[in-house]
């Protein structure tokens, strides 16, 4: 959520900044909502003060055995128009909080201009494209063809965009969640979580994907407003709300692995073959939390975080910087992980790190005493994959693929496959 002071005194400001990202901030009806609201506000205000004096003023009479009656009808008529006004108000409210809950982040003067993906800027490169001397398969064939990737028991069981992993397979999976963990607990000092995997419609509030987001959620039929989660980032992140954070502490570090859901509503049609995109996968999620001043510092770590999984793994890779037409609603700042998948001849993306500043943590009241002003501030939020379990499984398969369609293990992580070769 954006600053309610920034938003009724630099309207104008906030309206262009979200025109970078092609959001159209209908500033007429915003600014006539909060007109409206001073009004009431002002109007309510008065008639607290004019109940007050007469409540003062039957008590003087009643003291005196004086006639109240008329008095009475007075502040009968001005409790009455108080809670008419105070339903108005309410109403209003509603309607400037809604319009604020859609709202987009600032974004940083750092992301790139630009209306899609085709305007993200690669920032850096890392490793070679290996150069094989045999026709290149993708995932799904080299999968299929060792009898360790089943799509089509997934599609009779659960529906299309699941998979069942066997075997070696499956064993791989783990082995990445597994080794990834390790790196970012024993090397690059996170805290690690287990979290719950349904969380209830405040928490989607808190970190942004509720309310524009929900049909990308899959949510649970039941008496509750329970949903399961998108991403590690918002039960990890909420964890920090309605708190006030010792600066001591700061920044912090969490690490989580779970399944994530989604229900890739605005994505059909797309990667429908195999394990790119998929209702249900395995993250291996970094969160950091951190004060404003230290936020990009606390970026560009977590990113490099992420970056060491794929070059421990020997995995072709580039960092992108996204543009304001392709950056997420929520975030400041984005940096995508694109690794090099041969069997598509093209890079993916494997891991977003964002910026969020602190449009999350005014959602949360996640705050924090600020020394120098003895203020309590908003913190600010950062997170990213570390990374995609399913996504790193692909690259793998495709980049230490053997020509007689065996799998070649990374060296990083024969010692938790206790094999060299899967076949």
């Amino acid at each position: 959520m954006l600053d309610p002071k920034k938003l009724r005194q630099s309207t104008q400001d906030v309206a262009n900044n979200l025109a970078r990202r092609g959001f159209q901030f209908d500033i007429d009806s915003y600014s006539s909502l909060n007109e409206s609201r001073k009004l009431l506000q002002i109007e309510n205000d008065n008639l607290k003060n004019k109940r007050n004096k007469a409540s003062k003023e039957i008590g003087i009479a009643k003291s005196k055995g004086e006639d109240v009656t008329e008095i009475l009808k007075l502040s009968e008529n001005i409790n009455g128009l108080l809670a008419n006004n105070e339903s108005k108000l309410s109403q209003i409210l509603s309607q400037i909080e809604f319009i604020e809950l859609g709202l987009p982040n600032l974004l940083s003067d750092r992301v790139p201009d630009g209306k899609n993906e085709s305007d993200n800027e690669v920032i850096r490169s890392w490793g070679n494209k290996k150069e094989f001397s045999f026709p290149v398969k993708d995932h799904v064939e080299l999968g299929s063809n060792l009898g360790l990737l089943d799509m089509d028991n997934a599609a009779r069981i659960s529906g299309s965009r699941f998979s069942v992993l066997r075997g070696n397979l499956a064993s791989l999976q783990r082995a990445l969640i597994q080794f990834m963990l390790d790196i970012h607990i024993n090397e690059h000092g996170y805290e690690e979580f287990y979290v719950p995997f349904i969380v209830n419609s405040e928490t989607l509030t808190g970190t942004s994907q509720l309310p524009k987001f929900e049909s990308d959620l899959f949510k649970i039929e039941s008496d509750k407003s329970l949903y399961l989660i998108p991403t590690a980032e918002v039960p990890l992140t909420n964890l920090f709300g309605d708190q006030i954070i010792d600066i001591d502490t700061l920044p912090r570090k969490l690490v989580a692995h779970t399944p994530c859901f989604r229900s890739e509503a605005g994505s059909y049609g797309k990667d429908t073959k195999g394990l790119i995109r998929q209702h249900q996968f395995e993250k291996v999620e970094l969160v950091q939390i951190s004060t404003p001043e230290k936020s990009f510092d606390a970026l560009e770590s977590l990113t490099s975080n992420a970056e060491q999984v794929l070059q421990k793994l020997e995995l072709p890779y580039q960092v992108v910087s996204l543009s304001a037409g392709d950056i997420g609603f929520g975030s400041a700042f984005t940096y995508d992980l694109e690794v090099w998948l041969p069997g598509q001849n093209a890079y993916r993306e494997i891991s977003s790190c964002s910026l969020f500043g602190d449009f999350q943590a005014r959602r949360m009241k996640a705050r924090y005493k600020n020394p120098n002003t003895g203020n309590n501030e908003y913190l600010h939020t950062i997170n990213g994959s570390g990374v995609a379990a399913g996504r790193a499984l692909v690259a793998v398969l495709e980049n230490y693929q053997q020509e007689d369609g065996t799998i070649k293990v990374p060296d990083a992580l024969i010692s938790y496959m206790n094999k060299k070769i899967i076949d």
